[in-house]
């Protein structure tokens, strides 16, 4: 039987199974795409809005090129600290179940059936987008993941959104040859978005080379075009993507499924704000998972650290 199973090995889990090995614990992490799955969705060209220390993990110290780390950076970081501490993860393998009691836990894969005594969710938020609950948006040119512009150069493409995954896109689809438009429910640009990147949308959308409908949302998506609701009435607009930047959210449906109680306004699961463990005892939430919708105040500069808390309480009661 394990110590310990961590589901998820993005950046929180890593941490967590580098100190949970530390105590001595044997640790399996178990992750349903590749190591740090959520890093890897991000922009092709995504800089870091933070430096490189504060993402470090297990002492291991970040170099980067630049002030900020770039994506393919911080790749290669967490693979080699994963390397360097010899993690057991298993990627691409989903856990569906965990079961039984702390002490002896049964944890059911996609893959095979673990026993364990103790188990630490850590599964982010990434990977669930919210949803525009729009007739059409199920059609594959509605995109909830901006990777990189080339592909829709030509094209015709809404954005959906107007905060900094909103305004990077919109800027870099620009800049390669789409015709873009920025639709928000908002009155403006979010006041939160990069110091250097707020401008340079709103110089845009002031100039008319980015049209922008505020105060707006979508209707209906279809295969060529789409219907839009402003202020001024319906418009329908020529359309051959849609990138809907509408934010993320933790599967706090699996995490109910599991006996983890949530606040029913806030999401925010009730658990010892020193150890993590949740109230079903042996079970604790690592990372984003403890912030509940309040997704932005849980980042990897702040969640690495959940680790280290989990990992002596597990000792401590070993």
């Amino acid at each position: 039987m394990l110590d310990v199973v961590v589901v998820g090995a993005g950046p929180t889990g890593l941490a967590c199974g580098i100190e949970c090995g530390k105590r001595g614990l044997s640790t399996l992490l178990l992750e349903k795409g590749c190591v740090v799955n959520s890093l890897y969705n991000y922009p092709t060209n995504m800089v870091f809005f933070t430096t490189p220390e504060l993402l470090e993990i297990g002492g291991i110290p970040m170099t980067a090129l630049n002030e900020k780390p770039t994506r393919n950076e911080a790749l290669k970081y967490y693979r080699r600290v994963a390397g360097l501490y010899k993690l057991n993860i298993h990627q691409y393998e989903r856990v569906t179940a965990v079961s039984g009691s702390d002490g002896n836990f049964t944890v059911e894969t996609t893959k095979a059936i673990y026993h364990c005594r103790k188990v630490i969710f850590s599964t982010g938020y990434y990977d669930l987008p919210n949803y525009l609950n729009v007739p059409g948006e199920n059609l594959p040119k509605v995109i909830h993941y901006y990777r990189e512009a080339h592909p829709y150069y030509n094209a015709d493409v809404i954005v959906v959104g107007a905060k900094n995954s909103a305004a990077i896109a919109a800027l870099e689809l620009w800049w390669t040859g789409a015709r873009v438009t920025l639709v928000h429910r908002g009155p403006a640009i979010h006041n939160h978005v990069k110091y250097w990147i707020k401008p340079n949308i709103e110089n845009r959308i002031r100039n008319h080379e980015i049209p922008a409908y505020f105060d707006s949302h979508l209707t209906a998506i279809r295969e060529h075009e789409v219907d839009l609701m402003t202020p001024s009435g319906s418009v329908t607009l020529p359309n051959d993507f849609v990138f809907a930047m509408t934010g993320y959210h933790p599967d706090f449906e699996f995490l109910a499924r599991h006996g983890i109680h949530l606040n029913p306004e806030t999401q925010r699961p009730n658990l010892d704000s020193n150890t993590y463990e949740t109230e079903r005892k042996g079970i604790y939430l690592a990372g984003v998972l403890v912030a509940g919708v309040f997704t932005n105040e849980v980042f990897i500069e702040n969640g690495r650290f959940h680790g280290e808390k989990i990992a002596a309480a597990i000792a401590a009661a070993s």
